[in-house]
């Protein structure tokens, strides 16, 4: 299934959950409880409105013990005031509510099981999951559930994620790599795994998955504290606006009531945006949740959306990432069958698809089988970041393969140099080594500016040859990262590949940069360069090692699959550990910012047209020359004012579902997004108050409501 149609699937859904009565149930209620003035006041705009209704209500009250005029319009007016704060609360609840089914699911997976904590002697002891602290050991074997939140010092075991993933498919978990931490909730189904606890009850996985998804820890994100600001500055425009509108009355002669000021007012000033502003925002974390990646904050979905520039991984997310052994290629006096058995033992313990594809292809053309390494006394050496070489010290003999760079260097800063044939080998010469080293170097540029990567492998000291390994560029890469140029967003790829293999690679699938035989130190500053040129950042990581990066990016997605520090450090979390949703995202946060955007413009321009609307109706008894304006022909001023509010209310509940699924997605510039915007949005804005305001006069008057 492709992105589109996920977010396709993603829209069905929040339209559906405007149909679903176990969320419309629960958010009817909820829009009454949250009629709490202490929960109103965070939002300005619709607190005003709670405000003057309560205020028309006490006159209504008034006007009805001492038999006062027009109470018949004044209820209508003040229904349809409860009914605006009413359907702003209801889109914010059928907002969380979505957050709120999808909480109680994760609720079912906490059970209150048992662990097996280990005392200082080593023994296994009983005790309530919940009584286990930071730093706790305990033993989890197979059947067992994962009381807590830890990493997996000792053991390798097969879990099953699905409480988290939804994925059935068990994943191994192991102490020492970047597949060692693990969550609470989750099941053990073989062999056993010794677990520290680095989370305290309460604030485990599942538990800030539960507060985000409820929007119980949601705080408002810069951008909606400054389109509050806006509101409000335009509310109180049209408060001093509201105003002088008596004295115009009074200079002709005439007077208005306060409840069609209220009225008038009300329909005024933003209330339409002011009312969707926070389902916007919940609605966008909750497509992310539906997409398997948790946003730590609304401000991580919003910096998603702004995001300038994208480091990408090549291996999983450019390529499909099981780059395969194709070729042995030796240096003279090397045959392929000695360095087909060199690279193999290299990788007996390398569990990577390269590592496997090497092994397997020794076997395959060489018949070349495993080996007892218990018997030889073998220590294995892993790859790092920093090292970018790994092997093994078997039998008295040291075997490394590695990257052509760190292997040369590895070779020249080792013992005696050598180049190895048969069983002997004789010690070279400068002059030697350097014709060595070019002969591995022409191999590793002939495979590298084919697309493949080389991997020079030496034994005691002596280069062997190179592994040519090939991956392949995953389609419709390339027009994807078009999209993303279009929408004015640089991609580059990150790689520990050498340059030549890197520009190989990037001219395929069409990044706009690249920065090849990467180390944890150059992916933090190339970070750090980006954003000192007012650029934001985003990537994605899952090793202890991409903990800094992850945290100085301003977008950083962290694998589930990855470490404890990985996952702490990101400000979102991929539950499926898939790199290239890094794209989705970015695609999410733009979506948020459109829809944000959109409404917004149709709000404002919603209000001009409707003052516009109203105002030549209204005052047309009082001063005639208006009738040039009044193109709507209102029936009379009651029905004018009284159809305006109308409006008003039902276009919250006519635009919530967009708000839920978000305007639809286009990979566009700023400055093509903005025009569309405005044609749409803006003109849209403009004529439908006009064509919705006529029509409930007409429905008004054949009703005799006003």
């Amino acid at each position: 299934m492709t992105s589109m149609d996920t977010m396709k699937l993603q829209k069905r859904a929040a339209v559906s959950a405007m149909l679903d009565p176990r969320i419309v149930v629960p958010a009817i209620r909820a829009s009454f409880t949250k009629l709490d003035p202490r929960l109103m006041v965070k939002n300005p705009v619709m607190f005003v409105v709670e405000i003057v209704a309560a205020l028309t209500t006490v006159i209504f009250l008034r006007d009805l013990v001492t038999s006062g005029a027009n109470l018949g319009f004044t209820f209508q007016i003040i229904l349809w005031l409860w009914f605006t704060v009413l359907f702003a609360n209801f889109a914010e609840a059928v907002a969380e509510g979505r957050g709120k089914a999808q909480a109680e699911s994760l609720r079912k997976t906490r059970t209150e099981s048992q662990a097996k904590l280990l005392t200082g002697t080593g023994q296994a002891k009983l005790v309530p999951g919940t009584s286990l602290k930071v730093g706790d050991i305990v033993l989890v074997e197979a059947g067992d559930t994962i009381p807590s939140d830890g990493e997996v010092i000792e053991g390798v075991a097969s879990v099953n994620e699905a409480a988290i993933t939804g994925e059935s498919a068990p994943v191994i978990r192991e102490s020492g790599g970047d597949r060692s931490a693990v969550t609470g909730g989750t099941q053990v189904l073989s062999d056993w795994i010794r677990v520290r606890i680095t989370a305290a009850q309460g604030s485990t996985f599942i538990d800030r998955m539960i507060k985000l998804v409820e929007g119980a820890e949601r705080q408002k994100t810069p951008n909606e504290i400054a389109l509050n600001i806006l509101l409000a500055g335009l509310t109180i425009i049209f408060v001093f606006a509201t105003v002088t509108i008596p004295s115009y009355a009074a200079y002709a002669g005439g007077s208005i009531s306060v409840v069609v000021l209220v009225a008038l007012f009300v329909t005024l000033i933003p209330t339409t945006i002011g009312a969707l502003l926070s389902a916007i925002g919940i609605a966008g974390m909750d497509r992310l949740v539906r997409f398997n990646v948790l946003a730590m904050s609304g401000r991580a979905v919003e910096a998603a959306g702004d995001v300038d520039t994208l480091l990408l991984d090549k291996t999983g997310t450019i390529t499909l990432g099981n780059r395969q052994a194709t070729a042995f290629r030796p240096v003279r006096g090397v045959t392929e069958q000695e360095l087909a058995d060199a690279a193999q033992l290299a990788s007996l313990a390398d569990e990577t698809p390269e590592g496997r594809s090497i092994v397997v292809l020794a076997k395959e053309k060489y018949g070349i089988r495993g080996r007892d390494m218990a018997e030889l006394g073998a220590t294995f050496i892993p790859f790092t970041a920093q090292t970018r070489m790994s092997g093994v010290d078997a039998g008295g003999s040291s075997v490394r393969k590695g990257a052509v760079d760190a292997m040369l260097n590895y070779v020249g800063g080792g013992a005696p140099l050598a180049v190895a044939s048969g069983n002997t080998a004789r010690a070279i010469q400068p002059a030697e080594l350097s014709e060595v080293g070019r002969e591995i170097q022409i191999i590793a540029d002939e495979i590298s500016k084919a697309g493949g990567t080389p991997l020079a492998v030496a034994k005691d000291g002596k280069l062997l040859g190179v592994i040519q390994l090939k991956d392949i560029v995953k389609g419709g890469i390339r027009e994807r990262f078009a999209e993303l140029r279009r929408m004015g967003i640089r991609t580059i790829m990150i790689t520990g590949d050498n340059p030549m293999t890197a520009a190989a690679i990037a001219a395929e699938a069409g990044v706009d940069d690249f920065l090849a035989q990467a180390t944890p130190e150059d992916k933090l500053k190339l970070i750090r360069d980006e954003q000192a040129k007012g650029k934001l950042v985003a990537m994605c990581g899952d090793g202890t090692n991409d903990a800094p990066a992850l945290a100085q990016a301003d977008v950083g997605v962290a694998m589930n699959t990855g470490t404890q520090a990985a996952r702490e450090a990101g400000n979102m979390v991929d539950l499926d550990s898939n790199p290239t949703k890094l794209i989705e995202v970015v695609e999410i946060g733009k979506q948020l910012l459109m829809t944000r955007g959109a409404l917004t413009t149709f709000s404002i321009a919603n209000d001009v047209a409707k003052y516009f609307a109203i105002i030549p109706a209204m005052f047309l008894a009082f001063y005639p020359q208006l009738n040039v304006l009044n193109v709507m022909n209102l029936s009379s001023p009651q029905s004018a004012i009284l159809s305006a509010i109308i409006f008003n209310a039902l276009v919250i509940i006519a635009l919530i579902p967009l708000a839920l699924k978000g305007v639809a997605y286009r990979a566009v510039g700023a400055g093509a997004l903005l025009r569309r915007n405005l044609l749409i949005y803006g003109l849209g804005g403009i004529v439908i108050p006009f064509i919705g305001i006529k029509a409930i006069d007409l429905v008004v008057v054949a009703l005799h409501l006003a």
